[in-house]
């Protein structure tokens, strides 16, 4: 009597051809994961400084008496949530950016205004950049962008090009 003995299973050969494919696919789609994560922590800055924007106007028409508050004033006025008022250092970065907000008193016939704005937590290239370009605003509302890694503006005139607002 003859007993027919079948193997059954893939062979060395075809696994590694499936182990080939599944790393060119990652290494297509792991850049563009990557480039995803960049924009949408740039979208969220963009949208941090229309948060400060709003509730720089709404303290400095309740709280303030006219003058603009800084992160921490505008958190204790209940304005901006606790995780964005605390963002300020790399350690502590809301979606890859962290942020700084610098009143600026009035001088004499001028009105009060404020520079705020975010900056990426990691801003050299790579797998770990957060994002590639930093964003300022002020009173007047218009969000503009520096070249990436640039410092938070702290003082008037805000410099950059506008994001298209």
């Amino acid at each position: 009597m003859k007993t027919n003995t079948r193997q059954e299973g893939f062979s060395l050969i075809e696994l590694l051809i499936v182990v080939a494919i599944i790393g060119i696919i990652a290494a297509i789609a792991i850049p563009n994961l990557i480039a995803s994560r960049r924009a949408s922590n740039e979208a969220s800055a963009q949208a941090s400084c229309r948060v400060f924007t709003s509730a720089e106007a709404t303290y400095a028409t309740t709280a303030g008496a006219g003058l603009y508050g800084t992160l921490a004033e505008l958190n204790t006025a209940n304005l901006i949530d606790a995780q964005l008022s605390a963002a300020v250092s790399a350690a502590t970065a809301k979606s890859g950016y962290f942020y700084l907000i610098t009143p600026i008193a009035p001088a004499a016939g001028a009105a009060a205004n404020y520079v705020a704005g975010g900056t990426p937590a990691v801003a050299a290239a790579g797998v770990t950049q957060t994002g590639t370009r930093s964003f300022n605003t002020s009173a007047d509302g218009v969000i503009l962008f520096t070249a990436p890694g640039a410092a938070v503006q702290t003082a008037l005139p805000v410099t950059g090009t506008p994001i298209g607002n």
